[in-house]
């Protein structure tokens, strides 16, 4: 006797074992098996090709599956895929350190390796309370901006703006003084809370320019220089959260290279490895360094992961590095700012846009509904299935609807995205 066996769907399969992050799993639409991609496009199991201009979560610089990365992680990987990095090192991780370092302001000269974003802002607080424990001086509080978003481990998720998100958990969160983002009204105001708080402030962690998950909120180079200013007077140090901004994304290398000032630690990580795996990185001033050198073992970083600086993570992030430093993506990237600049000026006349805002690859703008600015606002739904349906993968926040593409997406299909955009402005019209 035959028996038929019905075959079971990547979409079955998939929702009989996986939690997916920031998914209401009830009431979540059915998920996308993608089985490749390639530069700007991923291509589900049925063949159609969607182009991926939120990067993938940010990530990918370079496009999907990029043949030099590949072909460098593939070297490693039959070289040497991995070593405990306490007590051992390789040439990867030192490669990296020193090209890293190099492109970063100066003052950055020690780099501490871990395995995200995340990580890599646990690490710097963790650096910034025992350096001034190791010193024997009460500093733990933390400064740190209203609507901030750093992460959603338990250090990141104190530092970040008190929201849905956090609720659960906000007994358990360390405390933390949330200050406006600086503009020219409010400086003195700020300075003056500083002031008030160095004596006790082991840290003030920032987004530098973009508040990411908070909507792409922006804010100018200039009044944040000033507010740095303000917090090297007072003897507070200064994490630059670059997990988002860094590797390009603003149109410079780092945020950092449009300020006058410098911080003490600088966390990176998405952009990182080109997209191609996880790593993160805190780089720190020697000064850092130091307050945690001595005959005292009590004073150690008492922190690591067991792929730290993991030489296929290493060998994919010098790879992106090398590529990114080339020609043809500075090129790209002064390329997508300038169509970005012009995409803004058409969507300033349209009637259901507001409040667009621009930096670099980065472009964002708020979709009017009649109620304020919200990540839980029912048209991002909406408007994320349109776009969809037309091959565009978007990911709004809400309302907020934003393009972060990776720097290999040509100017046609640039201009593709932006036609559809406004197409699905126009349809979604009251």
């Amino acid at each position: 006797m035959n028996t038929i066996t019905k075959e079971i769907s990547l979409q079955e399969r998939d929702k009989a074992v996986n939690w997916h992050p920031y998914t209401q799993m009830k009431t979540a639409d059915d998920i996308i098996p993608i089985v490749k991609g390639k530069g700007i496009y991923l291509y589900d199991n049925e063949g159609k090709k969607y182009l991926d201009v939120v990067s993938s979560w940010w990530v990918t610089l370079h496009g999907h599956s990029h043949p030099y990365i590949a072909q460098r992680v593939s070297e490693q990987l039959n070289t040497l895929e991995q070593v405990i990095f306490a007590g051992f090192t390789h040439e990867p991780a030192v490669q990296l350190s020193e090209n890293l370092l190099k492109l970063l302001p100066a003052g950055q000269e020690k780099v501490f390796y871990s395995d995200n974003g995340s990580t890599a802002v646990e690490v710097a607080l963790k650096m910034c309370i025992q350096y001034a424990y190791n010193q024997e001086k009460k500093k733990t509080k933390i400064l740190a901006f209203k609507n901030a978003y750093h992460g959603d481990t338990f250090g990141a998720m104190s530092v970040s703006g008190k929201s849905f998100w956090t609720r659960p958990f906000e007994s358990m969160l360390f405390e933390v003084v949330f200050i406006d983002t600086p503009n020219a009204e409010n400086l003195d105001s700020l300075h003056a809370q500083i002031k008030e708080l160095a004596d006790e402030a082991a840290c003030f962690i920032y987004e530098p320019l973009v508040q990411g998950a908070a909507g792409m909120l922006m804010y100018k180079a200039e009044d944040l220089s000033q507010l740095m200013k303000y917090c090297r007077e007072e003897g507070v140090l200064m994490i630059q959260d670059e997990v988002f901004t860094g590797f390009g994304r603003t149109g410079k290398l780092f945020a950092a290279d449009y300020l006058t000032e410098k911080p003490d630690i600088m966390c990176f990580s998405k952009g990182l490895t080109g997209g191609t795996m996880p790593m993160g990185i805190t780089t720190c001033s020697n000064e850092i360094y130091n307050a945690f050198l001595s005959d005292d073992r009590y004073k150690t970083l008492f922190h690591g992961h067991s792929f730290t600086a993991n030489p296929l993570a290493c060998a994919a992030a010098l790879a992106s590095m090398e590529l990114l430093l080339t020609n043809e993506t500075q090129m790209n990237i002064n390329r997508i700012t300038h169509q970005h600049s012009e995409f803004v000026k058409a969507l300033a006349f349209h009637t259901h846009v507001e409040k667009v805002r621009h930096i670099g690859t980065i472009l964002a703008f708020d979709f009017k509904t009649g109620n304020d600015t919200s990540y839980f606002n029912e048209i991002g739904k909406k408007l994320y299935n349109e776009l969809l349906q037309r091959g565009i993968i978007m990911r709004p926040l809400g309302n907020v609807i934003y393009l972060v593409p990776p720097y290999c997406i040509t100017s046609e299909e640039l201009d593709f995205v932006y036609q559809n955009i406004m197409e699905v402005l126009d349809l979604f019209k009251e």
